[in-house]
């Protein structure tokens, strides 16, 4: 009777412990989806603050285009090398070389915003327009370069691949078509035959 007992108690342990485990696991991926969709809410939200405001004219208006083009760099870059790694996984090494450049841009942006949001004054902010421009264009075609390899890369490999398997198909239909060449073969037969000595019966 104890070792009944004791088995189910052990029983409901488990039982207790598997469902706290999964009830953790599930609160943990409800948090992740919850903070994933409040990250990409709020992406929306300023991206299309920043659209209505690069129609502005002015430093205000330029900074936000020049926010807009390293978010669209960036994010140009990261769909393309993502795209790309599940078949080629040399480009997980480039992933993480725009991991790195996508810190600068953040904090380029970072700044960009304090200074279209924070600065009153219309000429320091026209002052420093020339250095946020160069920054943006250095990161900008760092993340280009990398984005424009990627895309040649895959277009070799497709056509080394195409061209070794042209080759192939090629070799496949002659055998399957093995007819033809004992046809043209044929006739070269019959003449070596008849220029050959008949034997004596």
């Amino acid at each position: 009777m104890d070792l009944v007992i004791g088995v189910l108690a052990l029983f409901f342990v488990l039982f207790v412990t598997f469902g706290v485990i999964a009830a953790v696991r599930v609160t943990r991926a409800v948090k992740r989806g919850v903070e994933r969709t409040g990250t990409q809410v709020r992406r929306t939200v300023e991206e299309t603050t920043l659209r209505a405001k690069s129609t502005h004219p002015g430093p205000a208006g330029e900074l936000a285009r020049k926010r807009l083009e390293l978010r669209s760099s960036i994010d140009g870059t990261r769909r393309a090398l993502e795209a790309g790694v599940a078949r080629d996984p040399s480009l997980q090494e480039a992933i993480g070389l725009l991991d790195r450049l996508h810190e600068h841009a953040r904090q380029l942006d970072g700044e960009l915003q304090l200074l279209m949001e924070r600065e009153p004054d219309k000429a320091r902010m026209a002052a420093r327009l020339p250095e946020a421009r160069e920054r943006v264009a250095r990161i900008k075609e760092s993340a280009d370069s990398l984005r424009f390899a990627a895309q040649d890369r895959a277009w070799e490999h497709d056509n080394d691949g195409l061209g070794a398997l042209r080759e192939q198909i090629e070799i496949e239909s002659g055998a399957l078509r093995h007819w033809e060449a004992e046809q043209r073969h044929q006739p070269e037969k019959l003449r070596l035959d008849k220029g050959r000595p008949q034997s004596a019966p």
